[in-house]
């Protein structure tokens, strides 16, 4: 039996929806939700669309079950792997947000000025042609920044799918919050630092974009800078 188109179309949206479950470290690929934190669309897959949501957080689902926390060393690099490879257009944006000193890394929130963008990556842009490197990649990586100061983190990864974000709301966030604690680290400074929700307005132009035109001359990430660490 054919499916009608529209069926179809459907279909292939949701097969490109995504999450991002393990965790990467020193060449080891975690098992699923080991030490990222279980999120709301672990079956939907679906994405968070408000930026003005506690889900643009980690998109914690209520009640998940404890993750552990990953040793890991400033300076090394760390990733994720998604449940499938990267399909929407969009950036790729990693933060992380030190736990206070002695506070559960499983029950703090993250809420409020705690989080650092570490590294950002969009498109390249050559003679009006746009192309995202990290599309159809199903892990993404990132370097702990060197001067790191120890402690114990959350790891955040956001997707952002752009490819129906002519319209408020209309951008798609597929994001994960793993849990590391980093030794070996500096006396950095990390900043500035900003809260989810809080970071991103739904019209920032790297949110709001639309392609259906002629793109943009430059692509404009949301949130703030990145720490170099």
């Amino acid at each position: 039996m054919k499916l009608p188109l529209t069926l179809l179309a459907a279909a292939g949206i949701a097969t490109a929806h995504n999450t991002f479950p393990y965790l990467i470290a020193d060449n080891e690929v975690s098992n699923e939700w080991e030490y990222v934190r279980r999120t709301a669309n672990k079956w939907s897959h679906e994405p968070v669309t408000n930026v003005n949501s506690p889900a643009i957080r980690c998109y914690e689902e209520p009640g998940r079950p404890a993750a552990k926390v990953r040793d890991v060393t400033a300076g090394s690099t760390v990733g994720f792997k998604l449940q499938a490879p990267v399909q929407h257009i969009g950036p790729v944006l990693f933060y992380m947000a030190r736990v206070p000193d002695g506070q559960d890394v499983n029950s703090w929130n993250a809420d409020g000025n705690v989080w650092f963008k570490i590294k950002q990556v969009g498109p390249v842009i050559q003679g009006g042609s746009w192309s995202w490197p990290t599309h159809g990649k199903q892990e993404l990586f990132v370097d702990l920044p060197s001067s790191l100061p120890d402690g114990n983190y959350l790891l955040r990864v956001e997707q952002i799918g752009l490819h129906d974000a002519g319209y408020k709301g209309g951008a798609q966030f597929y994001l994960g919050c793993g849990q590391v604690s980093v030794s070996g680290g500096g006396n950095g400074s990390p900043g500035p630092k900003v809260a989810f929700p809080g970071a991103y307005s739904s019209t920032d132009p790297g949110i709001l974009i639309d392609f259906a035109g002629s793109h943009p001359s430059t692509y404009t990430f949301p949130g703030p800078a990145v720490w170099e660490g």
